[in-house]
């Protein structure tokens, strides 16, 4: 028997990355896991591995940001899954254009909306099941950008992340009694695909120093698999070694910028 045996836990973002890495080990502890993500390829693929291993995974593809589509992959899963036991919030967006100088309204409530109002619509479409049912757990991946925000990550995703690491804080001193988990994962730089949209993506020798998706998936599946009794509420994790990335600081400083003022001022 799995740790997670008969729970279904649902994973968006799970195409690849932290993901992918989480869900490939709550199916190993016996969870159900119902595959989420815009790409239902990638996420087939995903569920072949897992169903290879023995485990049970589906899949379906859905805009998280979309109210009406979160509330039909929260009942579809009840339907064929049972209700959701396991939320992990792991799908994530950074912008192209990462001063606040540049970015346009419409990127801005883009990374919003994948990062921070997907969170808010899944959490609300699986508490009532977690809560008639006595408990739940909620892990919900933000990043060290919300608390050192900086050009890295940019103004949107530092904002969002930021606002996730709130509002999981606030799950837990609202819920807890009701013994709803809600756990915040903080990690620094990870490699994962997201790293090809930086405005100066890092070498293959950077990379392999960063933390890696399956560092976190172990995070995830600790906080979800501990006795229901137990909480982590909050949990960093970095890489130990520190790199410099002030020229990379100074790349994405331009990003976006009016070709004008960049030629008079950009190094």
């Amino acid at each position: 028997m799995g740790l997670l045996e008969g729970k279904t836990a649902l994973v968006t973002g799970a195409g690849t990355g932290i993901g992918r890495e989480s869900a490939l080990l709550l199916a190993a502890e016996g969870a159900t896991v119902v595959l989420v993500g815009r790409r239902q390829h990638i996420l087939d693929e995903v569920a072949a591995v897992i169903k290879d291993a023995d485990g049970t995974a589906l899949t379906r593809s859905t805009h998280i940001e979309n109210a009406d589509e979160v509330r039909e992959l929260v009942e579809w899963a009840k339907d064929v899954a049972g209700p959701v036991d396991i939320l992990v919030n792991n799908a994530g967006s950074a912008g192209k254009v990462l001063n606040v100088r540049w970015i346009s309204e419409a990127e801005w409530n883009a990374v919003m909306g994948v990062n921070l109002t997907a969170v808010y619509l899944l959490t609300q479409a699986v508490l009532p099941d977690m809560l008639a049912h006595g408990g739940g757990t909620i892990v919900t991946v933000s990043s060290l950008a919300a608390v050192r925000p900086n050009l890295l990550g940019g103004a949107a995703y530092g904002a969002a992340k930021a606002g996730v690491r709130n509002f999981m804080t606030y799950l837990h001193n609202t819920f807890r009694n009701d013994m709803i988990r809600a756990t915040c994962i903080l990690p620094g730089e990870v490699n994962t695909p997201i790293m090809d949209n930086r405005a100066a993506p890092p070498s293959e020798e950077t990379r392999a120093a960063m933390v890696q998706p399956e560092d976190v998936a172990r995070a995830v599946l600790l906080c979800a698999s501990l006795p229901q009794r137990t909480v982590v509420e909050e949990l960093v994790i970095a890489p130990t070694l520190l790199r410099d990335t002030s020229a990379d600081i100074e790349t994405s400083r331009w990003v976006g910028a009016p070709e004008d003022v960049r030629d008079n001022t950009a190094p």
